[in-house]
């Protein structure tokens, strides 16, 4: 007689059969888990180190401070800060222009005249009293920056006859400095004009292919063997305004003094001369300073064309 199993044990051993699962189908189980967590583990990695560089970019030399240096003694133009131009003092213009940079955090006039720190507290400028014996712009700089007592990361030197000074240039030249930890100092230029070749009080400067500064002159440079001004060849002006890492700037007034500062009597030489790099930028933008007198009206009828009162 035929055995014949019956329903319920068939039902039985068919649920046993699906309702197990084989050792090799576990291990490929937890090795997918495995991997997913490293998966995830790698990738959380991946965002904290991006966060991490990016908040440690964002925070290099971002603490900013603008200081303008003022002198009343001034071989060409005696008591020049004060000048007025359009119903307001010189200093206070070009204070006036440098408020407007987003990247400053800090405004503050450097001056060992009274009488300028009485008018620029009028207006509502910082100011800072620093010594008689400050040798050039950069020196007062970095007094001032000692005296106001605060960490900064950067100091910009504003030029105090640049009455017309772009604040886009200054945010430039700042951003330049931020982007370049292998520089110390960052400047700005512009294209000479040709009537201003050979005018020892408009400075020239050379670059190399990644944008350092070479040289600076009060003589045309480069110079052609021909003796005379290339117009097709795109010289470059310094236009003054330029800012420090302040380690740097600390460390600057204990430089001494080098032959070729001493000799075009620019002090952004002996920054070069002792090896430090210096990040310049060319923007579109002529130079508007008062050197003598008779830029005062120049200045003015600039801004009346541009309604700048």
């Amino acid at each position: 007689m035929a055995f014949c199993p019956s329903p319920s044990s068939s039902s039985s051993s068919s649920d046993s059969s699906s309702s197990s699962s084989s050792p090799f189908e576990s291990s490929n189980s937890a090795k997918f888990w495995i991997l997913h967590g490293i998966m995830a583990g790698v990738a959380v990695a991946a965002a904290v180190g991006a966060r991490a560089y990016w908040t440690r970019v964002k925070k290099f030399r971002n603490r900013v401070v603008g200081i303008i240096p003022a002198r009343f003694a001034s071989t060409r133009f005696q008591g020049k800060p004060l000048v007025e131009i359009l119903g307001k003092p010189m200093i206070q213009r070009t204070w006036e222009r440098a408020k407007l940079a987003a990247t400053l955090d800090q405004v503050v006039v450097a001056t060992d005249d009274e009488k300028i720190a009485e008018c620029c507290r009028k207006f509502g400028a910082d100011v800072v009293m620093t010594s008689e014996s400050c040798r050039n712009g950069t020196e007062r700089c970095s007094e001032a920056l000692e005296k106001l007592g605060k960490n900064y990361d950067i100091v910009v030197n504003i030029q105090g006859d640049e009455p017309l000074i772009e604040p886009e240039i200054i945010d430039g030249i700042v951003k330049a400095l931020q982007a370049t930890p292998d520089a110390v100092f960052s400047t700005a230029v512009t294209s000479l004009k040709p009537e201003d070749a050979l005018d020892p009080n408009r400075v020239k400067c050379v670059v190399d292919n990644r944008g350092y500064a070479i040289y600076f002159s009060r003589g045309l440079i480069p110079f052609n063997k021909s003796g005379k001004v290339n117009q097709q060849f795109p010289y470059l002006l310094h236009l003054g305004i330029q800012s420090y890492d302040t380690k740097f700037l600390k460390i600057y007034p204990d430089l001494q003094p080098t032959p070729l500062q001493l000799e075009e009597d620019l002090e952004q030489l002996k920054v070069l001369e002792n090896g430090y790099k210096m990040k310049v930028i060319k923007v579109n933008h002529e130079a508007h300073g008062v050197d003598i007198p008779e830029d005062v009206q120049k200045i003015e009828s600039l801004m009346r064309e541009r309604n700048l009162s």
